[in-house]
Parts: structure tokens; C-alpha cells; sequence
């Protein structure tokens, strides 16, 4: 088998008009799979509010920059839309269709681009044109009712649940599905219409087929897996960090008791009148060690218990690290190209995108035309 280290999209192009949140983690998802990224970024910025070269979502793509203003900006983005398999734009519904820049004016010059749309609300119903964030659309969709305990109000899962799983990841999804689509012998370009509260609602499919059936209450803390059970959820330790336990089949629990020291002085698992004491129980033997302490008595078991560990701590983790689960690119330690592929492995290969710094290379490397006299038609 031949091994190349370009990632299976090599080929693709790809355009990305600038934005902030899932539409950039998207087209670097692309980007880190092996696609030819080129973000369109507008005068004065579009991005994080952080210095660009440490903005971990414009890696492996390239910035070329456009006033998309001008009707010589969007010239200069339809020739690189003719030259494109995909592009991802993230404004709200109609911001393009004004600027010269929509499905129709898209499609007319490529026949088969697939136009990803990324949004919140979607281009269509009641909240459309509405601004929003994250917070919101997991809101609506019931899935933010679920995380969190019982008393006390939903706990926000930063953004990566609207975002980036139910928002990002989805668009991901929906424009490589409609770009193999494109490339069949009668295929043609489309639009996908990635919004986050459709992809946050499918995400939670199995959650429902569990409460049709009787076996998930509607309820925050009352269930198998949102830390009802006492045999899953996280519990502080003695030096205030915490352990999760997952012990949720009957032989990995046996053997999470067993290791945490009380088997044989705790009410039967499936007694849930006493769930309370039997977590009250759990949570008393975890807070009389430290998380290091516990790590080591958990280690190599089948008990399904694992340290909680910081974002600065996560890289060093023995797993992952023996994974490479994280990389050092450029200085900077970040998560590495997700899933893995034994004949086209995906790589972090360029550092983060700077505004504009990339025009002449792309002009280059994607045959554009020179206009106006222009030796950087696209910056």
C-alpha cells in the first residue's frame, strides 16, 4: 500500500469566505483532511479578536484578501469559485445573494460547486434573519436541558456542542456527501444548508428513541448517562480535582467497586431508591485520595474511571501522547488533524493563515487572471 501525507482530499479546492466560530473550524477540518483551503479575508478582519498567527482555525489554509464590496472583489472571488469544489460561507441568510456572491451567482459560473452554508437558525423559518449563538440554538433544540444536575441550572458545554458537533461537523459532512454527488457521471452542485440547531437536534436521536420507549425521563439529572446514575458522573478528589466514572456495565462496575474499596458495604446497583446513598457513598471514598492517587489504582483496569484533567494537561496524558493526539506545530501545541487514515494520513502543514499573505501563491497555483495590470489579482 502507498502511504502519502497530503490527506485524502488532496485536490479539492476549496474557498472560504471569512467568519468567525464553525464556518472556520470547518473549512479547517477540510483543510486538515488535505483540501486546498483559500480564505477570503475582508480589510480590517474577520476573525477572533486574537493575533492571527494564533488563530489554530486558519491552519493548513491559505488568505488571500478581498473587498467584497467592490465589484472588482467579486470578480476576483467567482474566478476562484470557478476554480472550486466547495465553498463555506457562514453569514446570515441573504448576505451574499446581496453582495453578488449567492447560490445562483455561484452555480451559473461553476455548475458543480457545492455551496455550504453554515448558520445557526438555518435559511429558513421564523428565526432566520435573527441573530444568535451557541447557547441559544443547543437551547432550543432540548439538548442544553439535559447536561447539568438536577437542582441547579443547565451547565454550558462551552461552544462545541452547537458549534462545532451540531454546526461545524454537519457542514463538514453535508458538503463532502454533496460533493460526491457532484463528481457522479449526472452529478451537479448544490446547496447545503448546515444550521446548527438541525445538526444539535440530530445529535440527541438516540436520546429521544430512549425516552419513546420509556427509558429516559425528560428531566436533568434523572438519568443513565446525564449523572443520575452514581456509577456515572465525576467526583471530587482530595486535593479538589475530580475522577469520571463510566462503570456502567454490570463487570466493569464490579470491578470499579472492587479497586474504589467498598465491595460488599454498598446497596445493590439496581436499588434505585438508594442511588443517593450509594453515590454519597462513592463520592465519600474518592474525596480520602488524591486524583494522582486514584489514577494510579485505576491504572490498566477495566473499571472505566478516568483523572478530569485540564486543557494544558490533556497533551501530556500517556495515551494520547503515545497517540500524538496533540501536535507542536510552529510553536504552538495544538490537537492533531481527526480521524486517521492508514494510506492518506491527514498533517498540520502550514501555521495559521495571516490576512492576505497568501495572494501571489494562490494566484499561482490556481491559474487566475491578472486583472487591472494587477501582479497579485487576488489581494
Amino acid at each position: 500500500m502507498t502511504v502519502t501525507g497530503n490527506g485524502p482530499l488532496s485536490g479539492v479546492r476549496v474557498v472560504e469566505l471569512a467568519g468567525i466560530g464553525p464556518g472556520p473550524f470547518a473549512a479547517m477540518t477540510l483543510a486538515d483532511l488535505g483540501a486546498d483551503v483559500v480564505r477570503v479575508d475582508r480589510p480590517g478582519g474577520a476573525g477572533l479578536g486574537i493575533d492571527p498567527a494564533y488563530d489554530l482555525t486558519n491552519r493548513n489554509k491559505r488568505s488571500v484578501l478581498i473587498d467584497l464590496k467592490t465589484e472588482e472583489g467579486v470578480a476576483r472571488v467567482l474566478d476562484l469559485v470557478e476554480r472550486a469544489d466547495i465553498l463555506v460561507e457562514g453569514y446570515r441568510p441573504g448576505v451574499t445573494e446581496r453582495l453578488g456572491l449567492g447560490p445562483k451567482e455561484c452555480l451559473e459560473r461553476n455548475p458543480r460547486l457545492v455551496y455550504g452554508r453554515m448558520t445557526g437558525w438555518g435559511q429558513d423559518g421564523p428565526l432566520a434573519e435573527r441573530a444568535g449563538h451557541d447557547i441559544g440554538y443547543i437551547a432550543v433544540t432540548g439538548a442544553l436541558s439535559m447536561i447539568g444536575a438536577a437542582e441547579e441550572a443547565p451547565a454550558l458545554p462551552a461552544n462545541l456542542l452547537g458549534d462545532y458537533a451540531g454546526g461545524a461537523l454537519y457542514l463538514v459532512i453535508g458538503v463532502l456527501a454533496a460533493l460526491q454527488h457532484a463528481r457522479t457521471p449526472d452529478g451537479a452542485g448544490q446547496v447545503v444548508d448546515a444550521a446548527i440547531v438541525d445538526g444539535t437536534a440530530h445529535l440527541t436521536t438516540m436520546i429521544h428513541a430512549m425516552m419513546a420507549a420509556g427509558g429516559w425521563q425528560d428531566r436533568r439529572g434523572s438519568n443513565l448517562l446525564d449523572g443520575g446514575s452514581p456509577f456515572y458522573g465525576s467526583y471530587e478528589t482530595s486535593d479538589g480535582q475530580y475522577m469520571a466514572v463510566g462503570a456502567l456495565e454490570q463487570r466493569f462496575y464490579n470491578e470499579f467497586v472492587e479497586l474504589l474499596g467498598i465491595a460488599g458495604e454498598l446497596p445493590a446497583r439496581k436499588d434505585f431508591a438508594r442511588w443517593d446513598e450509594l453515590r454519597d457513598a462513592v463520592a465519600a471514598r474518592f474525596k480520602k485520595r488524591t486524583r494522582a492517587e486514584w489514577t494510579a489504582v485505576f491504572e490498566g483496569s477495566d473499571a472505566c474511571v478516568a483523572p478530569v484533567l485540564s486543557l494544558r494537561e490533556a497533551p501530556a496524558h500517556p495515551h494520547l501522547a503515545a497517540r500524538s493526539t496533540f501536535t507542536d506545530h510552529a510553536g504552538l501545541t495544538q490537537p492533531a488533524p481527526a480521524p486517521r487514515f492508514s494510506a492518506t494520513p491527514a498533517s498540520v502543514r502550514r501555521p495559521p493563515a495571516r490576512p492576505g499573505a497568501d495572494a501571489a501563491e494562490v494566484a499561482r497555483d490556481w491559474g487566475l487572471p491578472v486583472r487591472d495590470g494587477a501582479s497579485e489579482p487576488t489581494g
